[in-house]
């Protein structure tokens, strides 16, 4: 199934190799992160088939402006009206007047074994080379907790993307870390909260010295942006990342 529940009014949409987020208000909806270009369908299924039409979404929040979490962003706004809105810093970067990202010859040099060529190709498939950049995205409207649905709370964490942010979600206890922290890659020999492989961030000691912002959530739920749900808390996880990072790929 493409996607499932995680907790009270919290569903993740399984992409490809991406995770978002839908939370849920009565009718209203939030959407964190919109994966790839040809994710769009799967995430109007999703939508579907927990009783809600994509109208419903209200806003979707992007932790980052890379073309696993920008992808459905355009066809949403164009179909349904929806609006995005990310941090300040990131806005340009989601604009396409400056880019903080994996180049394709990065990937190719690592493509070593049948599992990570097959990932190339399924990303390649979904819109893995499209250019996807997002005139009408627009940064958070306040500060501290969002009035949409579920009351995300944007938490800078820069690093991955210089205008990353995490959403802590007090109201059920979770952290949505997009990639400042995943558990799982197919780019990494690491189970568990870790860092992206270096050459997938910007600025990998800044993102870890970002831990020390999420560290002290309170959240036992960890949503990542790739990899499964972490249900052990979040200062657990940033633990095991820290001690993962000195392991992680250049």
């Amino acid at each position: 199934m493409s996607w499932e529940q995680v907790a009270d009014d919290v569903f993740v949409i399984h992409g490809t190799h991406v995770n978002l987020y839908l939370l849920r208000d009565g009718r209203d909806l939030t959407l964190i992160d919109a994966g790839w270009y040809g994710d769009a369908a799967t995430i109007e299924r999703a939508v579907r088939d927990i009783g809600h039409r994509p109208e419903d979404i209200a806003a979707i929040l992007l932790t980052h402006a890379h073309l696993d979490h920008v992808g459905a962003l355009n066809h949403l706004h164009r179909r349904y009206g929806t609006p995005a809105y990310t941090s300040a810093i990131e806005v340009a970067h989601a604009r396409g007047e400056y880019h903080e990202s994996a180049t394709p010859l990065d990937v190719i040099k690592r493509l070593t074994d049948r599992s990570t060529i097959a990932w190339a190709a399924r990303i390649t498939a979904a819109g893995g080379l499209r250019n996807n950049t997002v005139p009408h995205i627009q940064p958070f409207p306040t500060e501290g907790p969002l009035d949409l649905p579920g009351h995300p709370v944007p938490i800078p964490c820069p690093g991955h993307t210089s205008g990353h942010s995490a959403f802590h979600l007090p109201e059920v206890g979770a952290l949505a870390t997009g990639d400042a922290m995943v558990t799982a890659h197919p780019t990494s020999k690491i189970q568990g909260p870790q860092p992206l492989p270096n050459f997938f961030n910007h600025d990998t000691p800044a993102t870890i010295a970002g831990y020390t912002t999420l560290e002290p959530l309170p959240a036992d739920l960890l949503l990542p942006g790739h990899g499964p749900v972490w249900r052990n808390g979040v200062a657990t996880a940033v633990a095991q990342a820290r001690t993962n990072a000195q392991y992680q790929r250049p």
